[in-house]
């Protein structure tokens, strides 16, 4: 009687691991799976919030900097233009612009080399600032991509030996005895990749993006020097 009740209580024990649904392997794995998971999962959530928010930051830029583009080469003067635009905006190169035409202004009774080479050098500060706050946050999706296939690996390995304890601790070589283990291990890979390949893919993307944008200010900065 008590032998089939002890075989009773350990058919049940593993129809308990019978089911590999991603929430029980979560609630099943120890503290060092859980972090692990845990680390991985909210890396991946905060790449894709960093991955829509540049995504909309360089399509709102590159659309604004073509308008801007356009409504000054079709201004009369440099001068007028700056002063008819808003005192508040969030376009890189209008705020390049503007912080050039200060500089050109406040140096109008210089040499013209002077003034050139003040301006020149204004606008390279205000380009490498503005590129700064574009590339904000880029080396987070470098960082996610280069490191969660390892601490998923970690997870992987850490399951392992758990699985391999739990064969020494049990004296059975049963898969059910070690599939548990194994599926967390598993589970721990998959959520490294999960987290990695879009950081990887959007790091990529947007760096040539920002490459793109910078040649493209950098162009109307040439432009506007030949022309003051």
């Amino acid at each position: 009687m008590l032998m089939e009740q002890e075989i009773a209580s350990q058919v049940v024990g593993l129809s308990g691991n019978s089911d590999f649904s991603l929430w029980q392997l979560f609630l099943r794995a120890d503290f060092v799976v859980k972090s692990v998971i845990i680390l991985l999962i909210a890396s991946s959530i905060f790449s894709w919030a960093l991955i829509f928010d540049k995504y909309k930051l360089f399509k709102r830029i590159n659309a604004s900097t073509e308008d801007f583009e356009k409504k000054f080469w079709k201004a009369k003067s440099a001068e007028s233009f700056s002063n008819n635009l808003p005192s508040n905006t969030k376009d890189p190169a209008t705020n390049i612009f503007k912080i050039a035409m200060a500089e050109l202004v406040k140096t109008k009774r210089q040499s013209s080399a002077v003034q050139i080479a003040r301006v020149e050098r204004i606008l390279e500060i205000a380009t490498d600032n503005e590129i700064k706050n574009i590339e904000k946050n880029f080396t987070f999706l470098a960082t996610v991509g280069s490191t969660a296939p390892f601490i998923g690996l970690f997870g992987t390995v850490w399951g392992i030996m758990n699985s391999f304890q739990s064969i020494a601790i049990s004296r059975n070589t049963s898969l059910a005895i070690v599939a548990p283990g194994i599926a967390e291990a598993l589970f721990a890979t998959a959520l490294g990749l999960l987290a990695a390949i879009p950081a990887v893919v959007a790091y990529n993307k947007f760096n040539s993006d920002s490459r793109r944008y910078f040649s493209k200010i950098e162009n109307f900065s040439k432009r506007f020097l030949s022309i003051i």
